[in-house]
């Protein structure tokens, strides 16, 4: 029996008849392989997360070879969720769209140098930048990376001074270089430090506005990836998501805005430790699809201003066939503002 059919069986789909196997058509399609099982792991709850079933096959194939990690293992989805597991892995940075390496963003007008391997770009800081709001001041990028979000905004920004804050010297290195590349010297600092002890040249109250990705796991939940950077960069570390908040209220000047991206299910600790500390509290939801939950929200927040919440109507990220919207492609690739 063909590995499709084996698969449809297992995910629960209903069998094909006799005649549909011997046509060959395939109820599932291959993602990727891999011989890391902690990725596999992984990406098999990255998918979970958007509710897609999906499958690994060979695992019994290396066990019975006695090769445990050296057969390659295979992810695969059902045909109707392919396109959409695609792009959801794309966009988490765990496989490209295209073959090449998504070294532009903006439709080309951000050039970004990545690592050869570990944690790579998705969607989240682009949105994170369309997301903050346009001014001729100071901004502050918590957690730059590679320098993504800073860079975008800098686009979108022509009059913004922006600095980016990194803990890993390696990623600012490489933020330094995008910085050159795209000609923002005199625009974007990149500054290597850490939030809980914060280099003298970030002075607090100094920013109009602060934008912020953290990691979006706290410690101890599920296993992390196990790239050391993709780490960090998911997995809280001894910055928890109060000391991030805590921190980029303290960098904001009285009036100005903290805008952040993190997963939906931790919206009640943000607006928790938002409550009495800010307010005019913004929130924008990320739909990945049509009628799906949002996994994925963007906050926006005011130091020192006491008006109502605001529930946004957010952003549908996919259509039908897992293409981007036409709204979520004048973001990503047109740069244009987010709504909120």
């Amino acid at each position: 029996m063909r590995d499709w059919c084996v698969a449809s069986i297992l995910l629960g789909w209903p069998r094909p008849g006799h005649g549909e196997c011997c046509r060959g058509e395939s109820l599932v399609k291959e993602l990727l392989r891999t011989t890391d099982p902690v990725r596999l792991s992984w990406l098999m709850a990255l998918l979970a997360e958007q509710e897609i079933e999906a499958i690994v096959f060979d695992t019994h194939t290396s066990i019975l070879e006695g090769s445990i990690g050296a057969i390659p293992r295979r992810l695969l989805v059902g045909n109707d969720d392919y396109e959409t597991a695609r792009r959801l892995l794309a966009d988490a940075g765990e496989m490209e769209t295209d073959g090449s390496r998504p070294d532009t963003l903006l439709g080309g007008r951000v050039a970004l140098r990545q690592p050869a391997g570990g944690y790579r770009v998705a969607i989240d800081p682009v949105l994170l930048a369309a997301a903050t709001p346009a001014v001729a001041g100071r901004v502050l990028d918590v957690g730059t990376g590679v320098g993504a979000a800073a860079l975008c905004y800098a686009a979108r920004s022509p009059g913004a001074q922006v600095t980016g804050l990194e803990i890993q010297p390696e990623m600012a290195v490489i933020a330094g270089e995008n910085v050159r590349r795209n000609g923002f010297e005199s625009r974007v600092d990149i500054v290597i430090g850490d939030l809980l002890h914060p280099p003298a040249a970030l002075a607090p109250g100094g920013f109009d506005h602060v934008m912020a990705n953290p990691p979006y796991l706290p410690a101890g939940r599920g296993a992390p990836p196990p790239d050391r950077s993709k780490a960090m960069a998911m997995v809280e570390g001894e910055a928890d998501l109060d000391a991030w908040i805590g921190f980029c209220l303290r960098m904001v000047a009285p009036k100005g805005s903290v805008t952040m991206v993190h997963r939906a299910d931790r919206l009640d600790e943000i607006l928790a430790l938002l409550r009495l500390r800010a307010g005019g509290i913004v929130v924008f939801p990320l739909w990945p699809g049509q009628g799906r939950p949002a996994k994925r929200v963007i906050v926006r927040a005011r130091r020192d201003v006491h008006a109502p919440l605001h529930l946004a109507a957010g952003l549908t990220l996919h259509d039908g066939d897992g293409a981007y919207t036409e709204e979520a492609r004048a973001v990503l690739q047109n740069g244009a503002a987010l709504p909120l």
